[in-house]
């Protein structure tokens, strides 16, 4: 039995089915792109986009948390599930600059963490995106040198995140406020000095002892765990209900998702056989995770790393939509961001198409969207 991931080809009857769900947003498509073929119909059945783009241009991180795009795009599962559509894709380092990306019409999809995602959303007054699908969840720690015990120790060091206004930096930045620790994002007076910046340089410089510590999604927790000598002072898992809460999920520009549905329903198939080929292959996945974190970076993790940061994650297409808001009052809170209103953030009705018609139960949009 082949150890990779059902052939999406042996699934096209699926995707088919699948667009049979997006229907109003599919008459929406047909009027504005001219560019829709429509599906046989039956008596009481509407004609159905399968509109589907010449192109899909795909951006995500070269971090064990996106290992559904890590993985699928290495193997050929998502290139194959497109079909016609030639799949880009586009490596990022943090959230922020995926947007940017995205509002500069550089690309049309993005894995990327929920603070991103709500900024997106707000700067484009609910315009520009929708969460589709989720990822991943967990895999976020605050690792500090020694010497620091408690957040009192925090007081008077710097501690680095991924980017300003990225998910750890929002976390980081809402748990000092919570234990009466004082941070900007505009300068001034600070209790904790926090350095956005690259995790590669992150590692690095901890390793010098230029900083104290820092709030980074895996690897890069577990990287400076192991190779720096840094402990666990906050795993975010612990100040979760259920220790859920979204630390990436899927996002496609509104007009993307409009124009081309039947592209976003294969890349949501091309998603869902890869999350089940990762849940059926842990040993194996986390293997082909990293061989492609070595091919985008030119540098393997080591197998205690690579145990211990997968350890920490569950790969899931559930968004876990009810823990958004509390992100998004977070980011306003620490003045990343204003108050936002989420409703309408998510599309997860073509997602819970696919889900059905495999068997497995939908997710839920918390009330911010469509399900």
């Amino acid at each position: 039995m082949s150890s990779h991931p059902p052939s999406p080809a042996r699934r096209r009857a699926v995707v088919v089915g699948t667009l049979a769900a997006l229907a109003a947003l599919s008459l929406t498509a047909c009027a504005s792109s001219g560019q829709a073929a429509t599906a046989p119909t039956t008596a009481g059945a509407s004609a159905v986009s399968t509109a589907e783009a010449p192109e899909l241009r795909l951006g995500y991180f070269a971090n064990i948390t996106h290992a559904i795009p890590l993985i699928g795009v290495a193997n050929g599962t998502f290139a194959s599930a497109l079909g016609g559509t030639r799949l880009t894709t586009q490596i990022f380092n943090a959230g922020p600059a995926a947007v940017e990306a995205i509002f500069g019409g550089g690309i049309d999809a993005a894995y990327i963490g929920p603070n991103p995602s709500i900024n997106a959303f707000a700067k484009s007054d609910g315009e520009a995106i929708r969460i589709v699908a989720g990822a991943t969840s967990g895999g976020a720690q605050l690792v500090v040198r020694d010497g620091i015990t408690s957040v009192a120790d925090l007081r008077g060091t710097t501690i680095a995140t991924p980017q300003l206004g990225n998910t750890q930096d929002v976390a980081l930045r809402a748990w000092l406020r919570s234990n009466g620790l004082q941070t900007s994002v505009k300068g001034g007076q600070n209790d904790v000095d926090i350095v956005p910046q690259e995790n590669a340089q992150t590692l690095d410089l901890f390793k010098q002892g230029t900083l104290d510590g820092a709030w980074v999604p895996e690897p890069w927790a577990s990287r400076l765990v192991v190779d720096g000598g840094a402990h666990v002072l906050v795993d975010e898992a612990d100040l979760w209900p259920g220790a859920q809460f979204v630390t990436t999920n899927l996002v496609v520009r509104t007009e993307f998702l409009t124009k081309y549905p039947g592209t976003v329903a294969k890349l949501l198939e091309a998603q869902l056989a890869t999350t089940d080929w990762i849940t059926a292959h842990d040993a194996e996945a986390r293997t082909q995770a990293n061989d492609a974190i070595e091919a985008l970076t030119s540098k393997k993790l080591s197998p205690e790393v690579l145990d211990r940061a997968w350890s920490n994650l569950t790969i899931t297409n559930d968004p876990v939509a009810s823990s958004i808001q509390t992100s998004a009052d977070h980011a306003a809170q620490v003045g990343v961001s204003g108050k936002v209103d989420l409703h309408g953030l998510y599309d997860l009705t073509p997602l819970n198409e696919v889900l059905r018609a495999h068997g497995q139960p939908p997710v839920s949009a918390a009330g911010l969207g469509t399900e």
